[in-house]
């Protein structure tokens, strides 16, 4: 019977796992967007204009910086760059495949930074999944191709600044990267966690529930009290928030999988169930993004 909704599951996530494309689809009006700079310490910043949150580490001999955001944004970033440094951007590392946090990778490349990724993330660009439209995007450039990969764990640095990179297995997606800059105790998540939200899971993309949830174990040991946590959207986190984050995705995973597993219902069953309508208020939630995570939840516990 499993099987049978497997099928409508996958469909169902279309969207999710299109999530680059149909981004895309809704770009603003980039003539209209303007970048905020925050200072988060010891020459670190996190930009935030159109897309995923940028996180920006300057040394004395060039830039780091964490995700791209979309193609339009380049020379809004580069401006926003420019005024804290006359230094370039030797490394662009993306937390995942996402438009909204590569769009702006090949730009950077063409004027000489190294795209850094995990593994799958070149593959994930090369070749796009299909959007909800079902019309599939372009290609990544090469420019904007990942030039370094890695498998579990990397470190680059510039003068003055250390990123430790480490790949979190299935949990956004099949590629997800977060980075630590330890001499400002910073850690960019990109679309790992956040505070006050559902997990975001790219199912078709490799995310899964348990990835998530692992993912974000890892960031609450790798953080303390004092550890300024950037998300891939919105406000900066704290490590209570990541726990907070850590705690919903775990009660969520138990409370869909004992429905299916103990009370044996099927994945529609679970869906009119409800079994989200106090963890939905709580967060500020509707209905649609609820019954997206129930889904998300029997489709990539199968078999576990």
């Amino acid at each position: 019977m499993r099987t049978v909704f497997r099928t409508a599951a996958i469909a169902t996530f279309a969207l999710i796992a299109a999530a680059g494309t149909s981004l895309a689809q809704q770009q603003p009006d980039f003539s209209r967007i303007e970048v905020k700079t925050t200072d988060l310490g010891h020459n670190v910043y996190l930009l935030q204009g159109a897309g995923g949150n940028v996180t920006v580490a300057v040394g004395t001999d060039g830039v780091i910086m964490v995700d791209s955001q979309f193609a339009p944004m380049h020379e809004k970033l580069k401006t926003a760059i420019a005024k804290l440094t006359n230094q370039p951007v030797k490394y662009v590392i993306n937390t995942h495949y996402h438009a909204d946090h590569t769009g702006g990778n090949a730009a950077f490349g063409a004027e000489g930074a190294v795209i850094v990724a995990q593994n799958n993330v070149k593959g994930r660009l090369t070749n796009p999944l299909p959007g909800a439209n079902g019309q599939t995007p372009p290609a990544t450039p090469a420019a904007g191709l990942p030039t370094t990969q890695y498998a579990e764990t990397t470190t680059i640095s510039v003068g003055g600044q250390t990123a430790q990179l480490v790949h979190v297995a299935n949990a956004h997606t099949d590629g997800d990267t977060y980075v630590y800059f330890p001499e400002a105790n910073v850690m960019a998540i990109g679309d790992t966690g956040g505070a006050n939200r559902y997990p975001g899971i790219d199912v078709r993309g490799g995310g899964t529930i348990d990835g998530t949830i692992a993912a974000a174990k890892a960031f609450l040991a790798k953080a303390n009290a004092d550890t300024k946590i950037v998300p891939g959207h919105g406000a900066l986190a704290t490590k209570a928030e990541i726990q907070a984050y850590h705690n919903i995705a775990a009660t969520i995973r138990d409370r869909v999988v004992k429905l299916r597993d103990v009370e044996f219902f099927t994945e529609e069953q679970v869906v009119q169930s409800l079994p989200l309508t106090d963890i939905q208020a709580q967060l500020k939630q509707d209905a649609m993004a609820s019954e997206r995570i129930v889904r998300a939840v029997f489709e990539t516990t199968l078999g576990k």
